[in-house]
């Protein structure tokens, strides 16, 4: 083989696990392409495409070279005074080093040896010289490229569980991947590249359709891969075109319904069939009766299927199926998933119909059997300091007292269900429909369900001041027992996801605008575990937590680590506060005075510190020798009630441009006055007026942090 050709390889195995099976592709395709840009046998014309079916991963790579390039390699062989001698002349120790390199020739020819494709030469080398070997490196065969590219992609894989298997003929388990391999391809244009993988050698066959088609199709060249496949094998190959037949197919066979078609759902259908093929099918009717929730998660999570809304939004008694067969006569194959599906929907409605029949609130005793955590005690007990904090979070941001203690009080306990216990996922909102059932009020029902919320980024906010409490006192119970019981998180790990109890706490205070104290909730939450003795009071450490989250919510609204410190490093009660407070320091920090406030405010700080307590209760006027310091104490006289009226209306932003106004005074001060005065009245006296120009240009936002 020479110059370019397209390179395919497939690894054909067993089902692959459908919901991999998109990484799998891609990382498979990723790591052979890498692996060979890496070794010289990539071009710059060279397009990539990956292939992943539900019995084969693959890769088609164009414009690949037969060899690499040859490459110019330099090597230092020695220091100059240890190569040569006192004449010049090539050393006993630089001709060894030579006919080891098979070299010898080169010390023969010195100090003419700095022509030709192999040369010795002389150069410097910091301070001293040394002698260079400059060669050639052959190109290697696309063989030991695309063997050690190969080896390196299947060990990098991300198979989330790997199987032991006889490979070959062979009787035992020797051979490790996510599932048996049967066969390998590798074709570099219309020759096979002999590599190995698994206890396989490349060849040029490959497998078709498991039901269409047939095994052993021969592939004549590594182009004709992918319409071999259509053509002969009933597969195809590409995972995203596959993808985008089933939409497509969806659509068509919806016949003006929507089709509910979550992302992960048709990635994982993408990844059971190899020649899609879209059925429609019907279901009785009378199963609407049951939440559509419900309904939509039995045909989703336990069958595959896609079901579809009608024009007025409500769910329409069909659905869609992608089967891994076409043909014209489907009927057999809707009939028979309409019969596992009626089946599934029974169920579904048994469940609904029995656990009515218990009202929600007699169902709390029966939390005492579940376990919560085993140092933090049951559901109920959980459920007893949730219904607390919620009391108490209600109080702060005017919700309705009662109405959030029975909402906790209720929060957990479909639980107890049997649908719940089929299905986890829909905790809460089982809550809810079964709370209207019973007749609770509609702010307690929609409060049991919303108590999650937010459940991941992005998701929807608890709406209402009582599913507002609730959620808070959910989230701040969570992390005040497993703060307090050692559970934080650690590096990456957080299996308790107290980061996203964390981010949602934020988001509630600060996206719905709750005028609340974080150290207030916090005492709170850790008021509520007093008679769980496993659980230590460690507020500082859980507030600290939630500033660093605070920190991360902030860079991502767009705010600089400087503008987000400036407001944090204060440690604010009310956070709902911060976004608005971050946007007015970044509004500063483009003053033309912000650069010279912010240094001098910085200076003052320092002086502060350094100066520890010798600063004197309040400003005494007449020690004001100077005129600069009349004019300090005279703007910040004048700026102060300004400042603090601006603040208090949330007009932070024209708190700090109020500020600039003071910088010629600021400046003048340190340019004409010696704040540490020799004598001790006149300088206590100073450092007071500093400690008060201090406490007003730093009202909610340190604004030496944006000092260089």
């Amino acid at each position: 083989m020479t110059g370019t050709a397209t390179l395919v390889v497939e690894l054909f195995t067993e089902e692959l696990p459908p919901k991999a099976l998109k990484p799998l592709g891609q990382a498979f395709a990723d790591g052979l392409l890498a692996g060979l840009t890496d070794r010289g046998f990539v071009t710059s014309a060279s397009v990539m495409t990956p292939y992943a079916t539900p019995r084969r991963l693959a890769v088609s790579i164009t414009h690949v070279l037969a060899t690499s390039p040859d490459e110019r390699v330099t090597q230092k062989l020695m220091p100059a005074s240890v190569a040569l001698d006192a004449a010049g002349n090539p050393t006993v120790a630089l001709q060894r080093k030579l006919a080891a390199l098979g070299r010898a020739h080169l010390a023969e020819r010195w100090p003419h040896a700095a022509d030709g494709p192999d040369r010795l030469t002389r150069e410097a080398d910091g301070k001293s010289d040394a002698l260079y070997l400059h060669s050639i490196a052959r190109g290697s065969p696309l063989q030991s490229g695309l063997q050690a590219a190969l080896d390196a992609t299947l060990l990098q894989l991300p198979i989330p569980k790997v199987m032991s298997y006889a490979g070959g003929d062979g009787y035992y388990n020797d051979v490790k991947f996510i599932r048996p391999a049967h066969r390998l391809l590798a074709l570099h244009g219309a020759g096979v590249v002999p590599v190995s993988a698994l206890g396989l050698h490349a060849d040029r066959l490959t497998g078709g359709h498991r039901f269409l088609s047939r095994d052993g199709i021969a592939v004549a060249t590594a182009d004709a891969y992918d319409e071999t496949l259509r053509a002969e094998g009933k597969v195809v190959a590409g995972f995203a075109e596959r993808r985008a037949a089933i939409v497509a197919g969806l659509e068509r066979a919806a016949g003006g319904a929507t089709v509910i078609m979550p992302d992960a759902l048709l990635d994982e259908v993408t990844g059971l069939v190899e020649w899609p093929a879209v059925y429609a099918g019907a279901f009785d009717p009378a199963f609407l009766t049951v939440p559509q929730e419900c309904l939509i998660l039995t045909m989703q999570q336990n069958q595959k299927y896609f079901p579809l809304r009608a024009d007025d939004g409500r769910l329409a008694p069909r659905f869609l199926v992608v089967s891994n067969v076409e043909t014209p006569e489907p009927g057999a194959i809707v009939q028979g998933n309409e019969r596992v599906l009626r089946a599934r929907l029974a169920d579904a409605r048994f469940f609904f119909d029995r656990d009515r029949k218990t009202r929600l609130d007699a169902r709390v005793a029966k939390l005492a059997s579940i376990v919560y955590h085993n140092k933090l005690g049951s559901q109920l007990e959980r459920v007893t300091r949730l219904e607390r904090i919620a009391g108490e979070v209600a109080e702060t941001i005017g919700a309705d007292r009662g109405a959030s203690m029975r909402a906790a009080h209720l929060a957990k306990a479909d639980l107890t269900t049997e649908m719940v216990g089929e299905f986890p996922e829909l905790q809460g909102l089982m809550g809810r429909h079964y709370a209207e059932h019973d007749g609770e009020p509609p702010s307690v029902a929609a409060a049991v369900e919303q108590h999650y919320w937010p459940r991941f980024a992005g998701d929807a906010l608890p709406e209402g001041p009582v599913a507002q409490a609730v959620a808070l006192a959910d989230k701040l119970e969570t992390l005040a027992g497993l703060f307090g019981i050692g559970a934080q998180p650690t590096g990456d790990k957080d299996p308790f996801g107290l980061r996203r109890h964390a981010i949602g706490l934020i988001r509630i205070l600060v996206e719905q605008r709750l005028p609340v104290s974080l150290p207030d909730l916090v005492a709170a939450a850790f008021a509520a575990f007093d008679g769980v003795p496993a659980v230590q009071d460690v507020h500082a450490d859980l507030e600290a937590f939630i500033y660093e989250r605070l920190r991360a919510y902030l860079r991502d609204a767009g705010h600089s680590a400087n503008h987000a410190e400036a407001v944090l490093c204060q440690r604010p009660a009310r956070i709902d506060l911060v976004p608005a407070q971050a946007a007015a320091v970044r509004a500063f920090s483009e003053l033309p005075e912000a650069d010279t406030l912010a240094a001098a405010n910085k200076r003052i700080v320092n002086i502060l510190r350094k100066s520890g307590s010798e600063a004197a209760v309040a400003v005494d006027r007449g020690r004001l020798t100077d005129g600069a310091e009349h004019d300090l104490y005279l703007a910040f006289q004048k700026l102060e009630p300004i400042v603090d009226a601006r603040c208090a209306a949330g007009d932070f932003t024209g708190a700090l441009q109020a500020l600039a106004t003071a910088k010629p005074a600021v400046d003048r001060f340190f340019d004409d006055v010696l704040v540490m005065a020799d004598d001790p009245a006149v300088r206590a006296n100073r450092l007071a007026l500093l400690r008060g120009v201090a406490e007003t240009m730093n009202r909610f936002a340190d604004i030496s942090r944006l000092a260089a």
